[in-house]
């Protein structure tokens, strides 16, 4: 299948978005508001959670599944508010010493003027220091669309996890092609140089496995996905469990920095 093809799927509405996860993988979910400085993003949401017997802080980008609620989450582009409501969850789950789920699924950052009034550079920059030194396990799924440092503000994880038909990129191919070529219509050609599929980024070292959709994908077989990726997350969070603290972070640390080395 072509890169294209991949990036279409990865973005069609009718795939699992977080509160499907939710409702497929938990069997009790509860959501926590705002980030204590501004306001409580619908962009980017999460909660305590429970997966299979174990409890967690589950937390992600937030698509919605109406027209309403898509306006209403900015179709999943977090604001500041987002990134620091998030951190503040993840701060609860070192604190009661729970590891943290990430579900990751937006086209990028919302690049409004509020947003960057209000420091979304320093808010994504910030959550990603912050990630890597959390001392709990995290683990990463990428579902569907993985947009630049909006997703990466989430995705700094002991395990990344990517579902077989989702992207996870530093532009989209659209963007891509409009800065190299000035055509927008090369987006098919930007797909495949940018090397975005889960197929690439796993022969690349960028995520850790990946998870199988089922058949024609997330879209038509929605409680196959959520099954599986409940699944590898518990395979995961169980292996994760047995490291010491300090060893969790120095190899997060590692595993990251490691990242666009070539011989």
């Amino acid at each position: 299948m072509k890169a294209i093809e991949i990036v279409k799927m990865a973005r069609d509405p009718k795939r699992p978005h977080f509160f499907d996860y939710v409702k497929g993988m938990c069997s009790d979910f509860e959501e926590l508001h705002g980030d204590r400085l501004a306001k409580d993003d619908r962009g980017l949401v999460g909660g305590f959670a429970t997966i299979g017997g174990e409890k967690c802080v589950l937390l992600g980008h937030n698509k919605g599944a109406t027209v309403e609620e898509n306006v209403a989450a900015n179709f999943g582009m977090a604001n500041p508010d987002g990134y620091r409501k998030a951190m503040r969850l993840m701060t609860l789950a070192e604190k009661f010493g729970l590891p943290v789920v990430t579900l990751v699924d937006t086209p990028g950052a919302y690049p409004g003027r509020e947003a960057e009034e209000r420091g979304q550079a320093e808010a994504i920059a910030k959550s990603l220091e912050f990630c890597a030194a959390l001392k709990t396990p995290i683990v990463v799924v990428i579902v569907g669309e993985g947009g630049s440092g909006g997703a990466l503000a989430i995705a700094v994880g002991d395990r990344v996890l990517m579902l077989e038909n989702a992207v996870y990129s530093v532009i989209s191919p659209e963007g891509c092609a409009g800065i190299l070529w000035r055509d927008g219509s090369k987006a098919a050609d930007a797909a495949e140089a940018l090397k975005i599929t889960a197929a690439d980024l796993k022969r690349l070292g960028v995520v850790d496995e990946i998870v199988p959709e089922g058949a024609n994908g997330a879209a038509k077989s929605p409680k196959t996905a959520i099954a599986n990726v409940k699944k590898r997350v518990l395979a995961a969070l169980k292996e994760l469990k047995k490291l010491d603290k300090e060893e969790l972070v120095a190899r997060r640390y590692g595993k990251f920095r490691a990242m666009g080395r070539f011989n």
